[in-house]
């Protein structure tokens, strides 16, 4: 249950209970999935609630409204802020956090003159659980970057990952594993793909897969370890002979691996280089910020 009774919800810069709260049935979002949204998080630390890389996120949820078309007039900072007096009136501090930017009404397939700007918050665990995860390679792959601006987030691109993870859970998997249009590795649904080979890591290069923040924290992770990465295009076959291997995103953290169809990774996963940049990331979320919005 995302909400109930006593939820609040920031909706076109006013603070408004979820349950009073309405939406135009003939919205280009509703009917075409032409919208833009966010996923974050927010930590409890010793010194109070932390949004984790809120400027970023919002930067991003900006960006990829310029991408589309999309009209986006507001201010980072007074979305950050909000975000923090969001969590607050919900009586929140480990949370979910989901801005969404969704279109005014129009039938047509043009660019839209208005939108509204929500934001919602609700206690949501790890995504894709504790666990170590068992992949199928989908057979869907991820759209063509010429098709759409895959770097962007967009609430139509999901449809992909519906399908995907439907797939995969169909099948008796816990998640799916998508390569790209030219048979590369990809992404998972909702999180990027590291793999570790020979005390080295891999990820799959920008281009085809969406620049995750997450995905950018765990590169600054290593960097800081002193581990090598290496970004480029990687085959099946160069992940069914990889030791371990990891998802990472906001919803799903830093998750293991277990296998990926018939393939399971020979290494320990406590003995990865995955879990080592686990606990640091869950370290590194946890951290007090300079200045502390409440405590």
């Amino acid at each position: 249950m995302y909400f109930n009774n006593e939820t609040v919800l920031y909706l076109d810069g006013k603070f408004v209970k979820a349950t009073e709260s309405t939406t135009d049935l003939y919205g280009q979002t509703l009917h075409y999935g032409y919208g833009a949204f966010e996923g974050i998080r927010s930590y409890e630390t010793e010194h109070g609630t932390k949004v984790f890389k809120a400027e970023e996120h919002y930067e991003r949820l900006k960006k990829s409204c310029e991408l589309v078309k999309i009209p986006f007039d507001y201010k980072v900072q007074e979305l950050v802020e909000a975000t923090y007096e969001l969590l607050e009136k919900n009586n929140l501090k480990n949370a979910y956090i989901r801005p969404l930017v969704y279109c005014a009404p129009n039938m047509s397939l043009t660019k839209p003159t208005s939108v509204s700007l929500m934001i919602a918050v609700w206690d949501w665990g790890a995504y894709l659980g504790e666990k170590l995860l068992r992949l199928t390679v989908s057979s869907y792959c991820r759209p063509h970057p010429k098709s759409i601006h895959i770097e962007a987030k967009i609430c139509g691109h999901y449809v992909n990952s519906i399908l995907a993870t439907t797939e995969a859970k169909d099948k008796g998997f816990d998640e799916a594993l998508l390569l790209d249009s030219d048979g590369f590795l990809a992404e998972g649904p909702g999180a990027n793909l590291f793999f570790e080979k020979d005390g080295k890591l891999f990820t799959p290069q920008l281009g085809n897969i969406l620049p995750g923040i997450t995905r950018s924290t765990v590169l600054e992770l290593a960097e800081k370890s002193g581990l090598e990465v290496q970004q480029g295009n990687f085959t099946k076959e160069d992940l069914l002979q990889a030791d371990s291997a990891f998802y990472c995103g906001t919803a799903a953290e830093v998750v293991g691996i277990a296998s990926v169809d018939d393939y399971q990774f020979p290494k320990n996963w406590n003995d990865s280089l995955g879990k080592k940049l686990q606990n640091a990331y869950s370290l590194l979320v946890r951290e007090p910020l300079k200045q502390n919005h409440f405590n």
